[in-house]
C-alpha cells in the first residue's frame, strides 16, 4: 500500500511539474507575463524550468540518494514560495501550488516507507 501511495503523489507532483516545465519551455510569452507581474526577472524561466525537470530525474532515479534528498528540499521551497507569491499578487493561481505540496510532502513521506 505504501507504494501505491509513493507512485501516485510522486506522479501527481510530476505531472505538475512537467505542465509547469512544459509551460516554460512553450509558452514563454505567458509565463514571462506571469513572472513579471510576480516580480521575478524573466531571464530565470528557462533555467528554472530545466532545474525541475534536473529535479524530477533525481527523485524518480533511486541510485541518487543524497541528490534526492536536495530535490525534495528544493522543490519544497520552491512550491512553497510559488504558493506565497500568487497569494501576494492575488491573481487565483495558488492552486496548482497547493496541489503540489500536499503531493510533494506526501511523497517525501512515503519515499521513506518503500
Amino acid at each position: 500500500m505504501n507504494k501505491i501511495i509513493y507512485y501516485v503523489a510522486t506522479g501527481i507532483f510530476t505531472l505538475v511539474m512537467l505542465f509547469s516545465a512544459g509551460m516554460y519551455f512553450f509558452n514563454h510569452e505567458y509565463v514571462k507575463t506571469a513572472f513579471t507581474s510576480l516580480g521575478y526577472p524573466t531571464y530565470l524561466i528557462y533555467p528554472y524550468a530545466t532545474a525541475k525537470l534536473l529535479g524530477l530525474f533525481a527523485i524518480w532515479n533511486p541510485k541518487f540518494h543524497l541528490i534526492k534528498e536536495w530535490a525534495y528540499a528544493a522543490f519544497f521551497f520552491a512550491v512553497l514560495l510559488a504558493f506565497f507569491a500568487h497569494i501576494m499578487v492575488g491573481d487565483g493561481e495558488q492552486m496548482a501550488a497547493v496541489i503540489a505540496l500536499v503531493a510533494l510532502i506526501v511523497s517525501y513521506i512515503f519515499s521513506k516507507k518503500v
